[in-house]
């Protein structure tokens, strides 16, 4: 079956944002993590939102949307073609959307844009092109996959690997 692809540059299916959490790398701020991974047909960016119950009722994770979506546009020059995007709110954002709205959303996202830096690692390349090459990860007694941090303090913009068990 040919994978769908999206006319407004969005993510839609839960199977191309499991992709992404799943395969893709991450960083994150305060405010937001942004999970990132080479989407199959090397198009344009797309992007795909996740705001939980936990930053609050539907009227507040309407307004993060609003302005998570409206920073995404106003951003849309800084996202690499090729590159799935997906932009999850933590609670933080309420308070950073009620104090300076779409504005202090969009550097938020500016910043992770930035440290992201776009560039794929080998592992990214073998995965989006679905190899079976084993690929070495923790599984916590969860069943989670452990995140490796690979520089910075822990949740403070730390930028994590996360790849399925082989």
């Amino acid at each position: 079956m040919k994978p769908r692809t999206s006319r407004r540059g969005r993510l839609t299916r839960s199977a191309e944002f499991e992709r992404v959490y799943r395969h893709g790398r991450s960083c994150a701020n305060r405010y937001l993590v942004l999970h990132t991974f080479p989407n199959a047909d090397g198009g344009q960016a797309r992007v795909g939102l996740s705001v939980s119950r936990r930053v609050g009722g539907a009227v507040e994770r309407n307004a993060v949307k609003r302005a998570l979506r409206e920073a995404v546009r106003a951003l849309s020059s800084q996202l690499r073609d090729g590159r799935d995007l997906v932009v999850a709110a933590r609670p933080e954002v309420l308070s950073l959307v009620q104090r300076s709205g779409s504005a202090g959303v969009q550097e938020a996202l500016a910043d992770l844009l930035g440290r992201s830096g776009g560039e794929s690692s080998d592992r990214e390349a073998a995965a989006s092109q679905g190899s079976d090459g084993a690929v070495e990860a923790t599984v916590r007694r969860d069943g989670d996959l452990a995140e490796k941090n690979e520089g910075g303090d822990e949740g403070q913009g730390a930028v994590h690997n996360r790849e399925q068990r082989a």
